[in-house]
């Protein structure tokens, strides 16, 4: 087991506005962690300081050992595997499905002279097929649905074997069948040993797969409660974090809340 993110006393400010507000956090290889907090919470931004993507304005982030603001940010990035909305739209419509999976080697959104051996290309399938994908290969990624184009950015994400995985908001806008298919798929991959470090952020407790092992809750900026699953989502510090009353049931491994 090996530390992948520390987050020593890490506050981020724009525009004299405090986003993240001394946050202190430690993910290991073998914790599989889940970001739950209302809009406006830092979800996001603490995820972009994850995937090294933007530097703290005070305090220290390592991610894999680099220090962000001390290393070649070239080099860390394509250690970790990162899927979200925002990188879905710098997808070309017209790409086919093999080649949004396999352009991830090279780091890249849109084939072009790049050149893959059929190693790559092996990888790829196998990867494709692992989220019951392989089917689709041929076809544009425009053509397909939410739920397909979600499992396409995270075996994108997954297709160079990453040391950190981050997720942002995988299921969101999917609908019952999609949602519990990306979860089903989702849940077996954090399950594996093999499988890298994990972060995943949501708004819902109802998003949460099987096989995460951790969370932690922010509201304006600040840390709620950090920790294992059963230690922290409950009624209680969910409540403090939403600034609602909220009853919370775990039907196992699966969680759910409603106004209480």
């Amino acid at each position: 087991m090996t530390t992948v993110l520390q987050l020593s006393d890490v506050s981020v400010t724009r525009d004299g506005n405090t986003i993240l507000d001394s946050v202190d956090w430690t993910v290991d290889s073998s914790e599989r962690w889940v970001i739950l907090g209302p809009n406006g919470a830092g979800k996001t931004t603490l995820l972009q300081i994850a995937a090294a993507l933007l530097h703290p304005s005070r305090g220290t982030a390592t991610v894999l050992d680099q220090r962000i603001g001390g290393t070649d940010l070239f080099e860390l990035r394509p250690r970790i595997g990162f899927a979200s909305t925002a990188m879905a739209r710098r997808i070309p419509a017209s790409e086919s499905v093999l080649d949004v999976v396999l352009t991830a080697a090279y780091s890249v959104t849109g084939r072009w002279n790049e050149q893959y051996d059929d190693l790559d290309v092996r990888r790829a399938q196998r990867v494709l097929a692992e989220w019951k994908l392989g089917h689709l290969e041929n076809r544009r990624f425009g053509e397909l649905s939410d739920g397909e184009q979600k499992r396409v950015q995270i075996a994108r994400s997954v297709m160079t074997d990453p040391e950190l995985l981050l997720l942002d908001e995988p299921a969101a806008s999917l609908d019952l069948g999609a949602r519990e298919e990306l979860l089903q798929l989702l849940g077996g991959y954090a399950s594996s040993p093999h499988a890298p470090g994990m972060i995943m952020v949501t708004h819902h407790v109802e998003e949460i797969a099987r096989g995460f092992t951790h969370a932690l809750l922010l509201a304006q900026g600040k840390v709620v409660g950090s920790g294992p699953l059963g230690d922290v989502l409950t009624s209680e510090v969910l409540s403090q974090t939403f600034g609602l009353s909220l009853q919370v049931t775990d039907e196992g491994g699966r969680y759910t809340a409603r106004a209480s």
